[in-house]
């Protein structure tokens, strides 16, 4: 059975090696030394490892590890990488393990690399010579940014698990359903000048202004027409999470630049939703032509959904003692569900910790995830 000193040195490695997803270069680090680290651990157990470079990437790369071959099976799945952090608000160093009152503090202690220490030391009390269907672990790149790492590994197809479990925190409740997320950066040009003569200019704000106008018709329309019950939010949400354009009070505005949120339900996918905001705007396109320009502020995330009956949704549900239950956020379990396996998203921790300053695990979580996840790989590969 795995020590607690033995599983803090796994947690203090994980932690200690950065890794963290950027989109600006500047921030961005390769995850190519938890993959390493990934590798060692889980190839002296006996586990067939592979490491795969992940496109469009900076030196980003995937793990695949795995006991046993053929289909079916369980996949244990969780991203390397972690947000940035936030120099100065951190009370302790975020790349050492520190435990403080019964908490685990340390950058992806909770979102997630810890989790892959307990899946671990749940491993190294299996039988695995009993093993009759196999278990896959998945390392992948770059969740927090692209989730290139997980579509890129989706679209390769090389395992076909019967289950999967995507370990980020949710309290160690099974997760079966989330919305998805699109962000878009919306462009107005115009044609400065003076303000004392507008008719030889073109005031971007105004013309934004019929922009906002069309998106509120559009936010209604997603209000009125998509709708599931089971979230607390039942609808496709849309926010104006930034604007500017203009640089003085006597000049016609040239430029103007909106940020907007949308939070699609699942059943709306993320190119029907992009062109529902273009069929919105060419009212306005069409009275000035090229004036407005409609681009990903970075790469969106489908929403997910899977079976809540679902013969593996319920039991997990009796094995972790907690009812299946939708969450807001996104995941990779959208781009996991496309190996063909009953997917679900469950792991140790608060989603209210991840991306804070003084993240930290509860320790109350470590056995709970340990003595769960060898009942699940149990249920999935031997018995």
């Amino acid at each position: 059975m795995t020590s607690l000193p033995d599983l803090k040195s796994s947690f203090s490695q994980l932690i200690a090696i950065p890794s963290i997803s950027a989109l600006e270069a500047e921030q961005d680090m390769s995850n190519q030394g938890v993959i390493d680290l990934l590798h060692n651990w889980f190839d002296d157990l006996g586990f067939q490892c592979s490491i795969q470079p992940v496109p469009n990437s900076r030196q980003k790369h995937n793990l695949i590890a795995s006991f046993g071959t053929g289909r079916g099976g369980l996949l244990l799945a969780g991203h390397t990488d972690t947000v940035p952090f936030d120099e100065g608000r951190w009370s302790q160093d975020p790349f050492t393990l520190t435990e403080k009152d019964n908490r685990w503090y340390g950058l992806g202690t909770c979102d997630m690399k810890g989790f892959f220490a307990l899946v671990l030391a749940a491993v190294k009390d299996m039988p695995l010579a009993q093993f009759k269907r196999p278990l896959h672990i998945l390392a992948s790149a770059d969740e927090e940014t692209t989730m290139n790492g997980a579509k890129a590994f989706a679209a390769a197809k090389s395992i076909a698990p019967d289950y999967a479990i995507i370990g980020e925190p949710t309290g160690l409740k099974p997760v079966y359903m989330h919305k998805g997320h699109l962000t878009q950066g919306i462009r107005v040009t115009g044609r400065s000048g003076h303000s004392s003569d507008p008719a030889k200019g073109l005031n971007a704000i105004e013309i934004m202004h019929q922009v906002m106008g069309q998106l509120l018709k559009l936010k209604q329309h997603l209000a009125e027409n998509y709708r599931e019950e089971a979230f607390s939010v039942p609808y496709p949400t849309m926010n104006f999470g930034h604007i500017h354009g203009g640089d003085a009070a006597n000049r016609i505005c040239g430029c103007c630049d909106l940020h907007i949120d949308i939070r699609p339900l699942p059943g709306l996918a993320l190119e029907e939703l992009e062109q529902l905001v273009t069929n919105y705007l060419t009212p306005i396109n069409e009275t000035y032509p090229g004036s407005i320009h409609v681009a990903p502020l970075y790469p969106g995330s489908e929403s997910f959904a899977d079976d809540a009956n679902g013969s593996w949704t319920r039991l997990v549900a009796e094995l972790s003692a907690n009812a299946p239950e939708v969450v807001n956020y996104a995941t990779e379990a959208p781009y996991i569900s496309k190996l063909g396996c009953q997917t679900l998203v469950l792991g140790p921790g608060s989603i209210e910790q991840a991306h804070q300053p003084d993240e930290f695990l509860d320790t109350i979580y470590i056995d709970q995830t340990i003595s769960l996840l060898k009942k699940l790989i149990y249920q999935a590969c031997i018995k």
